[in-house]
């Protein structure tokens, strides 16, 4: 007989942990090849690990909620054969993998440590192995700022930490900060939301894990930044009749329909590349300013949730790309065939509140960006026409574009003028332009 042991799988290059949401095996249980044997979460992204080799399920590493890290083992399958997992020494594993397993076998042996239950943060296993294990104490595990997600201490906040404990000239990695006492958090929102009644017919449904996730962005997102918004109403005319006259042909020739985002889309990314002041994300008190131009396309689940997939290196696309690639993660949003790395790395969002017949909106933060467009539905206007002639009234297709930005490093200026350079490209667009 022999032991596999069943590791968490890389996901993408963003992705460097995931939550156990459903074990679908339990100890005991046998297992085929390529069957999945649990259910895992991220960020918004539910996936399964199927198992490499047949076997029985013989220990589970890890519960229902935990949080792991990619490569560290999950659980132990015991197999037929003996040569089916040849055993990976720490000194051939990958750096990452060792330490983690390192870490995990510090954590098993010293099981009187303390688990840091006293503190009110929340800590990953894997971090806390990491604490014990380096003598790092509660209070000094606290004053870490994290990087990951609502300023969790990650792995490499630890280890980074760890490294540089004790070396007073080395301070920029680890952050300490104060935390003043909470204005806000989600027990005192609870408390003074306004008592519901209830009355026979009424029926109670629990949110599911997606819109739980969501609901707790939307709230923290409100919490942290200052959001102002710009609006700008834009004739799409010239667009409007070049689609109408190349999408036949377009999707003949390129296997794809030809819809209105990409098009948008690409009118953001020139416009970023003009304001790159609107591609950065906050960390405290320094401004991060990003390489890339990532849009991410707000996308409605036909269950009613809301996921955001993201369109790596927008602005080095062309039209066809631009639509090959908003084609794609919208019809693999649809179909819940997303990969995790898929809603990484946004650096800037979009949003089409015009695909449910809303002018205009106000769309809120996806954090830690600093902006989001809302596209509104595009209507036949009365509108003034200039000519040398003279002016006249004539029907033009318009829209609205409601620019949501982060007031604490976005004024209005930077917020105005880049939501009217999207505009100016639009209303720029050739209309002989070649598809």
């Amino acid at each position: 007989m022999a032991r596999f042991e069943l590791k968490l799988p890389k996901m993408g290059e963003s992705v460097a942990e995931a939550t156990i949401t459903n074990w679908l095996k339990e100890v005991g249980d046998a297992i085929e090849a390529d069957e999945a044997v649990l259910e895992i979460a991220t960020d918004k992204v539910d996936s399964e690990v199927p198992s490499e080799v047949s076997g029985i399920l013989v220990e589970k590493l890890f519960g229902k909620d935990d949080l792991v890290q990619v490569g560290q083992t999950i659980a132990i399958i015991e197999t037929e054969g003996g040569d089916v997992t040849p055993v990976v020494s720490e000194a051939e594993a990958p750096a990452e993998v060792a330490a983690v397993e390192k870490t995990v076998d510090a954590a098993k042996e010293s099981v009187a440590t303390p688990d840091y239950s006293e503190s009110d943060k929340f800590f990953s296993p894997l971090v806390k192995n990491i604490a014990k294990e380096e003598g790092v104490s509660v209070a000094e595990l606290e004053l870490i700022a994290g990087t990951g997600k609502d300023g969790r201490v990650t792995k490499s906040d630890i280890l980074e930490y760890v490294k540089n404990k004790g070396n007073q000239s080395v301070a920029a990695p680890v952050k300490v900060i104060e935390t003043p006492a909470p204005v806000q958090t989600s027990a005192p929102v609870a408390q003074k939301a306004a008592p519901v009644s209830l009355s026979g017919g009424d029926e109670i449904v629990e949110m599911d894990r997606m819109r739980k996730l969501i609901a707790g962005y939307m709230v923290a997102s409100v919490q942290t930044s200052a959001h102002v918004q710009s609006f700008i109403e834009v004739d799409v005319t010239n667009i409007v009749k070049w689609r109408e006259k190349n999408k036949l042909a377009f999707e003949k020739r390129e296997g794809e329909k030809l819809t209105y985002t990409p098009i948008f889309m690409e009118a953001v990314a020139k416009a970023i590349k003009d304001y790159p002041g609107m591609n950065i994300s906050v960390d405290g008190d320094f401004i991060i300013k990003k390489k890339n131009i990532n849009l991410g396309m707000a996308a409605s689940l036909p269950n009613g949730n809301l996921i955001v997939p993201v369109i790596k290196n927008a602005d080095q696309l062309n039209l066809v790309g631009m639509a090959k690639a908003v084609n794609d993660l919208g019809g693999r949003a649809k179909a819940g065939k997303l990969k995790p790395d898929d809603t990484q790395g946004g650096t800037y969002t979009v949003t089409n509140v015009g695909t449910f017949g809303s002018v205009f909106g106000t769309p809120i933060l996806n954090q830690p960006q600093v902006g989001i467009l809302a596209l509104g539905a595009i209507r036949k206007m009365p509108a003034v026409i200039e000519t040398p002639e003279g002016d006249f009234i004539g029907i033009r297709q318009k829209m609205f574009l409601s620019h949501s930005y982060d007031h604490r490093v976005v004024d209005g200026a930077l917020g105005g003028s880049f939501v009217k350079r999207v505009a100016e490209y639009l209303e720029a667009f050739d209309v002989n332009r070649d598809v």
